[in-house]
């Protein structure tokens, strides 16, 4: 008895299922993405305009993605297997989530690249730390038959905030050029400065309003040997998720992209306010079909709508090399490619979860997303930075093109398995 009430007070209660998929879990689940991508999202579509004012390189860019990635796949890990073993989900959810208006007000402060790559590590290190226990919680707080429309859902509201805030970042980013500022640099800081608000709402909403299903802590639970446990048709989804992710380069460089490709029309403050634009546009894009894809995962099967999304980002690798081929700078047709973009992201954010909760125990979901997400940042940290180097020293067009090809490879291994 005490210790159902203890679970209570400690915002543990049991799921809430018997009220739906829509429940109090997966609404604040819901609220508190949206929250925290309005955070660092809106830096997200700034920062590549920040480092062009500071005269940073496509290379650095890559490399602090990459880095940072690479920090999230670590931590992912890491948090699924304590989250495990300990039984502390929520707690650790709260940390996470708390790292990223950290990590912005040191971009904030930034005057070169180490001090926005180590801001980057801080809010990745977050990210990675309550991506897999969040998604666990939400998992537990459903039923399996309507998990892809609350996973779907959860995309949605994910992506409302990264559409409200880079579209805010960006009216304010467009008034603060009306003020006089010691350096160019000026009115990009402003926006990091603002990003803290939303950062520290997303703490409190997730506080108040999720409950974490009670869980019993394991400490025999060992690292290796969970591992090793997993089966074996997973580990072979994660070779295909892995091989997807060598090209699935961050859309930091897409936004990159096209601030260069609409720069010498434009000039770089214009170019970068657009781009930020059309980043907004791909969120809404996904924010509009995350929904139906979840539910068409649910009645088709959630591997074979993947597949598809997968086959979209090799799409938009594709048209990204062409537009550099042909130096397309138009808005219309950068507009295309963020379209495809936004619906490859939905497909992939929604389903790759629920497709790991159909092959693994509920005592190893937490380990399980854990391994995902280092498997998707790994691989991320390779392509990011292979695509900036490649970009750097050769050109944009071999950077995307050796994307797209690595992407179709992952497609095709999922399309393959079983």
């Amino acid at each position: 008895m005490h210790g159902t009430e203890d679970a209570a007070r400690d915002g543990r209660a049991g799921p809430d299922r018997s009220k739906g998929w829509l429940n109090r879990t997966v609404l604040g689940a819901g609220i508190t993405s949206a929250l925290g991508d309005f955070c660092y999202e809106t830096t997200t579509v700034i920062l590549p305009g920040f480092l062009a004012v500071l005269g940073i390189p496509a290379a650095a860019l890559g490399i602090i993605e990459g880095v940072a990635d690479a920090v999230a796949s670590f931590t992912k890990m890491v948090s699924g297997y304590l989250a495990d073993r300990f039984g502390h989900r929520k707690r650790l959810v709260l940390l996470g989530y708390g790292l990223t208006p950290i990590g912005q007000a040191l971009i904030a402060l930034a005057a070169g690249w180490p001090l926005i790559l180590l801001g980057r590590i801080v809010s990745w290190f977050g990210k990675g730390l309550r991506g897999p226990l969040r998604d666990a919680i939400m998992v537990q707080a459903v039923t399996p038959e309507t998990r892809g429309r609350a996973f779907g859902f959860h995309r949605a509201a994910d992506t409302i905030g990264a559409v409200l805030g880079p579209l805010l970042g960006v009216a304010l980013l467009g008034w603060a050029q009306g003020l006089e500022w010691a350096d160019p640099s000026g009115p990009f800081r402003l926006i990091f400065w603002w990003t803290l608000i939303p950062g520290l709402l997303s703490v409190l909403a997730f506080l108040t309003l999720v409950r974490d299903p009670e869980r019993s802590p394991n400490p025999a639970l060992r690292f290796i040997a969970t591992l090793r446990s997993l089966p074996a048709r997973f580990r072979r989804y994660l070779g295909a998720v892995g091989l997807f992710g060598l090209g699935d380069f961050s859309h930091s460089l897409l936004i990159l992209a096209a601030t260069q490709l609409l720069t010498p029309d434009m000039g770089v403050v214009r170019a970068a306010q657009i781009a930020g634009l059309l980043y907004v546009w791909r969120n809404l894009v996904q924010i509009a079909a995350s929904y139906p894809i979840g539910a068409a995962a649910d009645r088709y099967g959630h591997r074979r709508v993947l597949v598809a999304g997968y086959a979209l980002g090799a799409m938009t690798a594709v048209l990204t090399a062409l537009a550099f081929a042909f130096d397309a700078g138009r808005i219309l047709a950068l507009g295309a490619i963020f379209c495809v973009a936004g619906l490859y992201v939905a497909v992939q954010e929604a389903l790759e979860a629920t497709v790991t909760a159909e092959m693994v125990s509920q005592d190893s979901l937490a380990v399980s997303y854990g391994a995902l997400g280092t498997v998707n940042s790994v691989a991320k940290f390779v392509s990011s930075t292979a695509v900036g180097l490649l970009w750097s020293a050769v050109s944009p067009v071999l950077g995307f093109g050796a994307a797209a090809v690595l992407m179709a490879f992952g497609t095709r291994a999922l399309l393959r398995s079983r």
